[in-house]
C-alpha cells in the first residue's frame, strides 16, 4: 500500500503556470503523467528516472515534491555529496521563491541550534521539503508525514541506505523516486577497454 496523492493543487499549478522557467519536453510531460498515475494509485511508487546530465530530472523531481505538498505530505531529496545537495537546495529554493513552500538543507556540517531548528520543523510538519546528504536518513531525523523519498545519483548510494528512508514513514512506506544520469563516459570507457 502507498499514500494516495490524488490532488493537483494550488502549489503545483502556480509553479507550473508561473514559475516554470521553460516549457517541459514531451518526455518530461510523459514521465510526469506516469508518476502522477503511480502516486495516485494507492500503491507505493518505486520508480527510476534516468536521463543525461542536464536533461531536466531535477525539475521533474521538484514537481513531484510539489504534488506531495499539495496532498499534505513532506518530501526528502538525498544526494551523495554535500556539494550536489547544496546545488539542489539553491536551485530548487530559487525556483519555488514566492510559493508557500518551506525548504530545509541538512548535512553533517550543520550543527547546534540550526540543526535543532531544522529537526523540530520537520517533526512539526512546517518544513515541506528536506534536501541533504546521508544525514537525512540518520535515526534522529523524524518527519511529521513523509510521503516521497527521492535519491539522486542512486548508483552512489547503498541499497541499505535507500531502504532506511522507508523507516521514516511508519504508516506506509513513502513513494520512492531514484534518479540517475546515463553514465555515457563510463560506458564508452568500458567499451574501449573491453
Amino acid at each position: 500500500k502507498g499514500f494516495v496523492f490524488g490532488e493537483v493543487g494550488q502549489v503545483f499549478n502556480t509553479f507550473y503556470n508561473h514559475h516554470l522557467p521553460f516549457s517541459l519536453t514531451e518526455a518530461q510531460k510523459r514521465v510526469m503523467r506516469e508518476i502522477r498515475k503511480d502516486m495516485g494509485s494507492g500503491h507505493q511508487m518505486n520508480r527510476l528516472l534516468q536521463g543525461d546530465v542536464g536533461s531536466g530530472k531535477t525539475i521533474v523531481a521538484l514537481m513531484c515534491m510539489l504534488l506531495a505538498a499539495d496532498n499534505g505530505f513532506q518530501s526528502v531529496l538525498m544526494a551523495p555529496t554535500e556539494v550536489l545537495a547544496m546545488q539542489h537546495y539553491k536551485s530548487i529554493s530559487e525556483l519555488v521563491e514566492g510559493l508557500d513552500i518551506k525548504i530545509a538543507f541538512l548535512s553533517g556540517s550543520i550543527t547546534g541550534s540550526p540543526r535543532t531548528e531544522i529537526l523540530e520543523s520537520l517533526k512539526t510538519g512546517k518544513t515541506n521539503i528536506l534536501i541533504g546528504t546521508h544525514a537525512v536518513i540518520e535515526e534522529w531525523v523524524e518527519f511529521a508525514s513523509l510521503g516521497l523519498a527521492i535519491t539522486d545519483e542512486q548508483h552512489r548510494v547503498g541499497v541499505a541506505q535507500r531502504a532506511q528512508m522507508w523507516t521514516k514513514s511508519p504508516l506506509h512506506p513513502p513513494h520512492v523516486l531514484v534518479m540517475t544520469a546515463t553514465p555515457i563516459p563510463r560506458t564508452l570507457a568500458l567499451t574501449v577497454y573491453g
